[in-house]
């Protein structure tokens, strides 16, 4: 009996590649159903190779044709591709490939996307347009000629010729397979110009579908900013004549960097007023950034191998994160990151799909686009910044640039242009790529006679496959806060790099409070013993932004975590210390929404399970409800003043400040929402003349089981619009009460607009009932069971999806008996699935442990 057990890929067994490709020459003959590719392939040895064995990576391929140097050949198929016998020195091979571009609906290499030609190749997706290496330490200038009956052909680099059914493109910069890129569709494009630094113009276009040119203005300008920033920050120029961005509306991902033309998910580049919330377009800002910073921190440089996809995503999310501070509130902005990393990265450290920075194995490697390589990757960018401080980084990133330009790189030579650049030694420091897990800072303190000492302590707990941890590299910046609050030690950054150490602070006149990890200047989780009123006293005087909003979240934590365990709750501390916050009008509107928030109920649940309480799913949405209406009752004095100034009496921008006033508003609406019974909320809802002030009404009236007529006529002013009828879905689901989450998600189901296909429909619906935590965990069970049933009729049509779908279920360990045997049943019944895709069977099997 064949053994069908995925098998691992591991960075231990990395041997360079036997053949490298001098030039790329690809003929696109397009057909729904029998697409041709004609590939011609400069192929020369590589030096530094172990063997002349010669493999190509093909999959759902039909070979019509194969040559080498003119001569007709018949290759050997093998598992994944093929081989053949090929002469020792360089040579050109020829294929002809055909594919079926309308029935791949995986969405990785060419599929169809409603009448639309699209590619999506990271990360191995290119082997399923034809045979090549398809590795990324191959890589390769492309000439593409696309044929077809589209009015629109596009591929990457600059158009060197086109005609009636043709068009020919050259990207003369070497790139692996996973950038190539292909569009051929009707399409009309919002065009712009920029000059570079140097003076070169660079033609601009945006391409959407007809009827989406109205929601192209705020992409553009996103665009052009980016663009302008990566030159005056970093120094980085674009590289060719022309840059392009294409919309499309089936797509796994977000959006894909792919040389010289972007392609992207329609809800990260389409805005309006209209159909975009702030969020919206501060996310279509973001990605738009990321994906154009990726042109140098990703295809100039790429990565040797998928082991090192961090070095790419890491380092571009963190320069993503940088112009969103640029560009809005720094403060915000970093809040809002932590946040992210603490739900989405700090849950997955905590669980079985618990993997490092650079992964030593993985079976499926779209399974490791994770939070762990993106988000925990920024940090750590960030960590090695705070510790050579700003104009040393900056210098390590110009010899990092030079040094590299061309090459597929590795997270070593990453870490070993800083030690270069700055003569520091940061062996320590790349633990945190090999080491799983995040480390627990504890913290104690001492005062005497002047003299203020922090005691510091870390700890990494286990992690699948690794359960001792040597003591991280951890750089804690702190500063010190005296009794009347002001500010007698500034920030400094303490470098622990033992298990173990004291820092000492002299010449105090009293004992100060700490004000530690600003800027959350590592991603650990800090334990300490802190009462509510040194909370508070930071609420109202640490001039550290992040700080001062943690330290009224953690406030908010203790009052909830003792409503939910019985205890006495320091409900009067939390209240006064909001109140004093939102009368602060020196404080920016989007910091008071940001601290006016509760910490989520996962957040809640882990933070139980920590300290060995299991969580019941039920008694902490209670307990977050119960504190909302005792928030809103000691408010409600203040309510109408504070919503009064927060009313903006000018036409919609999407700027921050206009942002944050809609975002206080918006939290201060929820609060009276509890008082008079969704009377402002409908209001708001019936003269909302932009799509954040209408859905967040709408989520209002929903949170108190009204709104049926404003969902109803949601639904008829934008049944036409997919991205917004994806925000009709989520939001019922989302917003209902948790007894009814299941029942309400299967439901919505059976509804015709639900196309199960579409990854923005399926992830709209499921991922707002896994994220409704009361509902996806409720004692029935039902939620578990409707997942898993749709996630087994998903993963034969896109199995990334599923599999990415399936981390609802990996926080299972914490929850009781009951609980675990129902998860553990669902997900024992994805994997007895016959014919599970390798992507599903990795994930499922690392969450039961198998």
């Amino acid at each position: 009996m064949t053994d069908t057990t995925p098998q691992p890929i591991y960075l231990a067994d990395y041997t360079p590649p036997n053949w490298l490709v001098e030039d790329v020459s690809l003929t696109f003959v397009l057909d729904p159903t029998a697409t041709r590719v004609r590939s011609t392939i400069r192929f020369a040895p590589n030096p530094d190779a172990r063997s002349r064995d010669f493999f190509l990576h093909g999959e759902h391929l039909n070979l019509t044709h194969a040559a080498i140097d003119g001569a007709e050949i018949t290759p050997e198929m093998v598992d994944g591709g093929l081989t053949a016998e090929v002469p020792d020195t360089a040579f050109t091979w020829e294929a002809e490939v055909e594919i079926s571009p309308e029935t791949n609906t995986a969405l990785s290499g060419l599929y169809m996307s409603n009448g639309m030609y699209c590619t999506q190749c990271e990360a191995e997706g290119f082997r399923r347009i034809t045979f090549y290496p398809d590795r990324p330490d191959v890589m390769a200038p492309f000439r593409v000629r696309i044929e077809g009956d589209m009015p629109v052909l596009l591929s990457n680099g600059n158009p060197t010729g086109s005609g009636e059914g043709w068009a020919e493109w050259h990207d003369p910069w070497p790139k692996p397979a996973y950038l190539f890129a292909l569009v051929a569709g009707e399409l009309i494009a919002r065009e712009d110009k920029f000059t570079t630094m140097s003076g070169k113009e660079v033609d601009l276009k945006l391409w959407v579908r007809p009827g989406d040119e109205g929601k192209t203005a705020f992409g553009m300008e996103a665009l052009k900013a980016s663009m302008k920033w990566d030159e005056e920050v970093y120094g980085r120029e674009y590289d060719l004549d022309i840059f392009q961005i294409v919309a499309v509306s089936d797509f796994n991902m977000g959006a894909m960097e792919n040389k010289g033309l972007n392609i992207f998910n329609t809800s990260a580049v389409l805005a309006s007023p209209e159909t975009s919330t702030d969020a919206n377009f501060e996310r279509i800002e973001a990605i738009i950034a990321h994906e154009y910073f990726h042109n140098w921190t990703g295809n100039r440089i790429t990565c040797r191998d998928w082991f090192q996809l961090s070095l790419k995503e890491g380092l571009t999310v963190f320069r993503d994160q940088q112009f969103s501070g640029d560009m809005r509130s720094k403060a915000v902005c970093r809040i809002n990151d932590v946040i992210a990393l603490r739900g989405r990265q700090f849950r997955e450290d905590n669980g079985p799909l618990a993997h490092q920075v650079q992964p030593d194995s993985f079976v499926e490697i779209n399974n490791f686009y994770t939070a762990t390589i993106y988000e925990k990757g920024a940090e750590l960018i960030g960590m090695m910044k705070t510790m050579v401080g700003e104009e040393e980084y900056y210098k390590a990133l110009d010899l990092y640039f030079t040094r590299h330009d061309g090459e597929a790189a590795t997270i070593e030579d990453w870490v070993r242009v800083f030690e270069d650049s700055t003569g520091r030694d940061l062996t320590q420091f790349r633990r945190w790529y090999k080491q799983a897990g995040t480390p627990r800072l504890k913290v104690t303190d001492d005062f005497k006679d002047g003299t203020y000492t922090l005691h510091l302590e870390q700890e990494t707990p286990p992690t699948p496959g690794q359960d001792k941890k040597l003591p991280q590299h951890i750089p804690v910046a702190v500063g010190l806060i005296g009794p009347n609050g002001d500010e007698v030690v500034p920030t400094q950054v303490l470098e622990l790099t033992e298990a173990r150490q004291s820092f000492t602070f002299d010449g105090l006149g009293a004992k100060p409070t700490p004000s530690i990890l600003r800027h959350f200047s590592a991603p650990v989780i800090l334990q300490r013993d802190s009462s509510p009123a040194e909370r508070a006293f930071l609420l109202a005087h640490d001039t550290d932004p992040f700080n001062k909003w943690e330290a009224g979240r953690a406030l908010a934590k203790d009052v909830l975590i003792a409503m939910v365990t019985g205890e006495d709750a320091p409900l009067s501390d939390y209240h006064e210390a909001l109140t004093v916050m939102l009368r602060d009008d020196s404080l920016d509107p989007a910091f008071r929404a940001l601290a006016m928030g509760l910490p989520g109920q996962d957040d809640l649940a882990q933070t139980l399970f920590d300290a060995g309480v299991t969580p019941d799913p039920q008694k902490i949405h209670r307990a977050s409800e119960t504190l909302k209406q005792a928030t809103a009752e000691h408010l409600q004095d203040l309510l109408p003043r504070l919503s009064a100034e927060m009313e903006v009496d000018a036409p919609y921008e999407p700027n921050a400040e206009q942002a944050g006033k809609r975002a206080l508003g918006l939290e201060l609406l929820k609060l009276t929402n509890r008082l008079d019974g969704g009377a402002a909320a409908q209001a708001l809802y019936e003269s909302a003349d932009n799509m954040t002030h209408r859905l967040g009404a709408l989520g209002c009236l929903l949170d108190v089981d009204k709104g049926s007529n404003e969902l109803a006529d949601f639904r008829t002013r934008f049944e036409g619009d997919a991205l917004v009828m994806d925000k009709w879905f989520a939001m019922q689901v989302a917003h209902t009460d948790p007894e009814k989450a299941a029942d309400l998600a299967d439901t919505l189901t059976k509804d015709p607009a639900f196309n199960w296909k579409n990854p923005n429909r399926f992830r709209a619906l499921f991922g707002a009932l896994s994220m409704n935590q009361a509902g996806f965990h409720h004692a029935s069970g039902k939620a578990y069971a409707l997942l898993a049933d749709w996630l087994i009729k998903l993963d034969p049509v896109n199995p990334q999806i599923t599999a990415r779908m399936t981390t609802a279920f990996e926080t299972w360990r914490r929850y009781d008996a009951d609980r675990q045997d129902m998860m553990t049943a669902a997900l024992k019944r994805i994997a007895a699935t016959d014919g599970l895709s390798r992507d599903s069977q990795e994930m499922v099997g690392r969450m039961l442990g198998d």
